[in-house]
């Protein structure tokens, strides 16, 4: 999230005045406090969104419900529990007279992924997030493809092996994916069409199995714990594939205790419903031939792994 906010940053001293009214989602998609989790889940499957404002009558604000809720839900609690037991009660929200420079401000501030627009009757108008702003700038300045110039920034720096001291030639990237975070569905689109690569590589059904586990645990934890999109990127050597799995949100802050076997944040049930596993990382180890994990917190998480083509 911090390369979105610099992103943001160079575009603040031409629309820093600009209202967020003009930018918000509007009308926002409320729930009330006494419905479900269940069924706030379904909404959020359904309308592929990840956060809910919580409203009693006249539309004024009580809470916000996020996806972050329903894992602790899934982990902890009971999908017929009702908002209000888990929803977050003290939120921030913001005008839809203020200006984007200050949603940038409070972004910063409070860390929030989101935030609920109220009019000047405190009634909740909208809903805002950075995706909503980069979709408002691109369509703003028309020919810039934000995630373009993210990948393009990635590729234009060279990354060296922590596991051969190589560079690896961003030139002779052979497959890569931007991993969409905003969606909890979507884990393992970016491991199935990697696998569907390898098979047009003739890779062998076994390596091709390894490597799909991997990339999958390592997307599942980008979209559930990253809070930022990711990348992967694939080279295919004569004598191996590389997998780089990049993302640039919270970090992990104990790796050691992450890699720990059975060590997990999240339980069977969030597991059976395509959650992901909590850290998967001793999962990619294991399939692994090699593997390294830089991490810092509030910076990101890059992943390298290498799997030998023998036998």
């Amino acid at each position: 999230m911090k390369s979105d906010n610099k992103l943001l940053e160079k575009l603040l001293d031409v629309f820093s005045n600009t209202k967020i009214g003009e930018i918000m989602t509007s009308p926002p998609i409320v729930v009330t406090p006494e419905i479900t989790i269940k069924q706030v889940k379904d909404i959020m499957k359904i309308k592929k969104i990840s956060g809910l404002p919580v409203v009693k009558k006249g539309l004024k604000l009580v809470g916000i419900i996020s996806i972050e809720d329903i894992i602790n839900v899934l982990e902890r609690g009971n999908l017929n529990d009702n908002v209000f037991k888990w929803m977050s009660k003290n939120v921030i929200s913001l005008n839809e007279n203020n200006t984007l420079s200050e949603f940038i401000d409070y972004s910063q501030k409070y860390k929030y992924g989101r935030f609920p627009i109220i009019n000047e009757e405190n009634k909740v108008v909208g809903i805002i997030t950075k995706y909503d702003v980069i979709t408002w700038l691109f369509e703003k300045l028309g020919t810039i493809y934000i995630h373009d110039e993210r990948r393009k920034k990635v590729l234009n720096q060279e990354y060296t092996s922590k596991l051969t001291g190589e560079i690896l030639d961003n030139d002779k990237i052979s497959f890569n994916f931007e991993i969409n975070y905003n969606d909890i569905q979507k884990i393992g689109i970016g491991a199935t069409k990697l696998k569907a690569f390898l098979k047009s590589k003739n890779i062998n059904d076994s390596l091709i199995r390894k490597i799909s586990i991997a990339t999958y645990e390592a997307e599942a934890n980008v979209v559930i714990h990253s809070d930022s999109y990711g990348q992967i990127y694939c080279w295919d050597f004569e004598d191996s594939i590389r997998l780089l799995i990049k993302d640039y949100g919270k970090g992990i802050e104990n790796v050691e205790l992450a890699m720990q076997e059975g060590f997990s944040t999240a339980s069977e049930d969030v597991r059976s419903q395509g959650f992901g596993a909590g850290m998967g990382l001793p999962n990619m180890k294991r399939f692994s031939d090699k593997m390294t994990i830089i991490s810092e917190v509030g910076k990101g998480v890059t992943i390298e792994m290498m799997f030998y083509k023998g036998d």
